[in-house]
């Protein structure tokens, strides 16, 4: 037998692709009539960045760049993706990062919510559209991690979700300060004439201290810890602060385990159930998170078929205990809830409450 035949048929050449087994570069061919075809010619582009057989025969681990000078919540994003390139090809992927649009609370207008959806189509369709065998979801603000991951879910293809990460606390006059709760409370004493304007100049340049998403349990906080019980993330990612080594080395696993994701076909439809739904209900009230979350949590069901029971949401608020101490319902801020052991502390004091058994992107069970 020769090396170009095998059991009497040619042996695979390098243009040849199994649409039913594809990986790589050879997913999801742009139809041109001919698959070798295809495939030849994508390989050409690509090889014009100066990319090589070696590289485009690896795993190819997409990866959502939402980063934008409108972004401030995503103004990490670049050194993100970085970190998440060097998992990725530590664990033996190529990444790829690509854009989407960027949505952020106070520079979309009339609001932010509309753009929810459209973002989400926008994850999904360029998800479907271009090769990967998983994706990095990067996302932050209020609508972008909802609508990542219901894009995700949609697209069925492996996804994990890295948030950019909460913004460091500011000080006015001795006092700690942060967005947004602080925002409205001094904008408040502002309209109240308890403070003149040379104060709330000074105020405005305090309250947002570092890039990242809002420091207290607004939506951008609650989302992120949502996600991290719902399985979609990797232990311990949803509170390390924006510009701290913590939240790099976090983005670092997240690559890395997007390859293994990747090779396993771990798919959201396999995180994602009534199980770990109801765990992440529980977290949201534990945290004393934002009631848009149950908003978002129903969309991101709703893509996998699954409906959210609110009779049954009200009947596990009755025993679930409120756990956190954040604003705007206490005292304390997202460094401090990072710094008390985030949410892998929380979920060990939920665990009589959990559904240990559901899946995470780990490939292990929450348990």
């Amino acid at each position: 037998m020769t090396d170009e035949t095998k059991g009497g048929k040619p042996a695979a050449g390098p243009f040849d692709s199994d649409s039913a087994t594809a990986q790589g570069v050879a997913r999801g061919l742009t139809n041109y009539g001919d698959k070798g075809f295809s495939l030849f010619l994508r390989k050409a582009f690509i090889k014009g960045a100066g990319l090589s057989d070696d590289a485009l025969a690896r795993p190819i681990i997409g990866i959502v760049n939402t980063g934008s000078s409108y972004h401030p919540c995503h103004g990490n994003a670049p050194q993100l993706i970085e970190a998440v390139k060097r998992g990725v090809m530590l664990a033996g992927g190529l990444p790829m990062d690509f854009p989407t649009i960027s949505v952020h609370e106070s520079f979309s207008q009339p609001t932010s919510m509309y753009l929810r959806n459209l973002m989400s189509m926008d994850t999904e369709e360029m998800i479907r559209a271009q090769p990967m065998d998983a994706v990095v979801l990067i996302g932050g603000c209020d609508k972008t991690v909802p609508a990542q991951l219901m894009g995700a879910a949609s697209a069925g293809v492996p996804a994990i979700q890295l948030v950019t990460g909460s913004m460091l606390t500011g000080s006015h006059r001795g006092e700690r300060v942060g967005a947004c709760t602080d925002c409205r409370r001094y904008w408040g004493r502002y309209r109240a004439d308890e403070i003149d304007a040379p104060e709330i100049a000074d105020v405005n340049n305090q309250l947002v201290a570092s890039v990242g998403t809002c420091s207290v349990m607004g939506t951008a906080s609650t989302m992120a810890c949502i996600t991290e019980a719902l399985g979609m993330m990797v232990a311990g990612g949803a509170s390390a602060p924006a510009v701290t080594a913590d939240r790099v080395r976090v983005a670092e696993r997240t690559g890395a385990t997007a390859v293994a994701m990747a090779a396993s076909r771990l798919t959201p439809d396999q995180i994602i159930n009534g199980k770990s739904i109801e765990n992440a209900l529980r977290v949201l009230l534990s945290i004393g998170g934002s009631t848009n979350g149950i908003v978002h949590l129903t969309a991101i069901a709703g893509r996998l078929g699954i409906d959210i029971d609110l009779a049954g949401l009200d009947r596990i608020s009755r025993e679930t205990p409120v756990l956190v101490d954040l604003k705007p319902s206490g005292q304390h801020y997202m460094e401090d809830f990072h710094d008390a052991g985030g949410m892998l502390a929380l979920l060990r004091e939920l665990r009589p409450y959990l559904h240990l058994d559901v899946m995470t992107v780990s490939g292990r069970t929450l348990g």
